[in-house]
């Protein structure tokens, strides 16, 4: 498959970042589409950025249009405030996003999910993140990818104490602990996610948190 233009959800997060940092980087995307609720502070030639509200996106805009989609959308149960608000930005958004681009033609999709992602889990969060995977498997692209990384490692604009907490008693221990359960550095996952779309393989494939740890 020949992709060159990728369409991008999620640019503004910790991991989102990176992923549009490396897209626009990248000579073999030669047009990159990051719809956000506010505009970006980015100008580079071959960036589009429609300023969308995710409730009420415009199924048929031409900026669709592309080879391969790469999804970062996500939050946590205390920022959404409540798992109907969590589901949506988690679920929702992430397959009403590739339906759309799929509709338009896009044959790639690849998704930052989580470890433990499954759709028959006792703990919420890991059980939306697999229902979504199910989900996306459903539609039936040409190349799945789905990025389930640990603990995310990198400097966050917003501030999460459970997290920042939990990471420093994974880098001490990190040494000691099986790798699938160290921290995934942003960056790994941004690189994971970039070079699996613009040279992706058909079928479904996961890359599990042990091959993104430090």
């Amino acid at each position: 498959m020949n992709i060159t233009s990728v369409l991008h959800v999620g640019a503004t997060g910790l991991v989102g970042r990176d992923v549009l940092a490396r897209l626009l980087a990248d000579p073999r995307a030669t047009r990159v589409v990051a719809p956000t609720r506010r505009p970006l502070a980015v100008a580079h030639p071959k960036l589009v950025n429609p300023v969308v509200d995710f409730d009420t996106l415009p199924a048929t805009a031409d900026w669709w249009k592309v080879d391969a989609v790469i999804c970062t959308l996500g939050t946590t149960l205390r920022q959404a405030g409540s798992r109907e608000a969590f589901r949506r930005v988690d679920h929702a958004y992430p397959l009403q996003v590739a339906r759309h681009a799929q509709a338009a033609g896009a044959r790639v999709y690849a998704l930052n999910s989580a470890a433990g992602a499954d759709q028959r889990s006792r703990v919420f969060y890991s059980r939306v993140k697999g229902e979504l995977e199910r989900d996306l498997e459903a539609l039936g692209f040409e190349s799945l990818v789905l990025v389930r990384p640990g603990l995310i490692g990198g400097e966050r604009e917003e501030h999460r104490t459970g997290e920042a907490a939990a990471s420093v008693v994974l880098r001490v221990l990190g040494p000691v602990l099986p790798r699938r359960w160290r921290i995934s550095p942003a960056t790994r996952i941004a690189a994971a996610l970039v070079d699996a779309t613009l040279a992706p393989h058909p079928g479904r494939h996961v890359i599990g948190a042990d091959s993104l740890a430090d």
